[in-house]
C-alpha cells in the first residue's frame, strides 16, 4: 500500500514539473508550431537586409575605386545566394556538399581576380573563409563619426 501511494505521489509530481517546464517566462505554455508565410517572409527580408549590411561593411575595407566595389558587390550577392542553394540541397553524404562549397569557393571569384588587385582578392578570400570582423568595421565607423561631431 505504501509503495502504491509513494509510485503515484511520485507521477503527480513528475506531471506537474513536466508542465510546468514548458511554460516561458509569463507562464504561458509553449506551444510548437509551424511558422506562418508572414513570419518567414519578415525573417528572409531581415537576412536580406543583414546580408547586404554585411557587404557593405566588407565593400569598406577595400582599396578598390567604385566601379570595382560595384562588381565586387554584385559578385558577392551572386556567391551568397549560390552558397545559399547548395545548402538548400540534399547530398547523400557531407562529404559531397563540402567539396560543391570548396567548388563554389574556387572558381565563383576567377574573373574578378584579374579586375582587382591581390590584396583586395586576398581579402574576399579571408571573408568567404569567415575570418572578416565586422566589428572592427563598425568600430572605426564609429570613430570618425565621433571625429567628424569633434571637428
Amino acid at each position: 500500500m505504501k509503495k502504491l501511494i509513494l509510485i503515484i505521489f511520485a507521477l503527480v509530481l513528475g506531471f506537474s514539473t513536466n508542465a510546468q517546464a514548458r511554460r516561458d517566462r509569463m507562464g504561458n505554455p509553449v506551444i510548437n508550431r509551424e511558422p506562418t508565410e508572414e513570419e518567414i517572409a519578415k525573417y528572409e527580408q531581415k537576412l536580406e537586409e543583414r546580408k547586404d549590411e554585411y557587404i557593405s561593411n566588407f565593400l569598406t575595407t577595400l582599396e578598390a575605386d567604385d566601379f570595382q566595389k560595384e562588381i565586387i558587390k554584385q559578385y558577392l550577392n551572386s556567391y551568397f545566394d549560390a552558397k545559399k542553394e547548395l545548402l538548400k540541397v540534399k547530398y547523400e553524404r557531407i562529404f559531397d556538399r563540402e567539396q560543391a562549397i570548396k567548388k563554389l569557393d574556387d572558381t565563383h571569384f576567377k574573373e574578378l581576380t584579374e579586375l582587382i588587385s591581390d590584396e583586395d582578392m586576398s581579402k574576399i578570400k579571408e571573408m568567404i573563409k569567415g575570418n572578416f570582423d565586422e566589428k572592427e568595421v563598425l568600430k572605426e565607423k564609429k570613430k570618425k563619426r565621433k571625429k567628424r561631431k569633434k571637428d
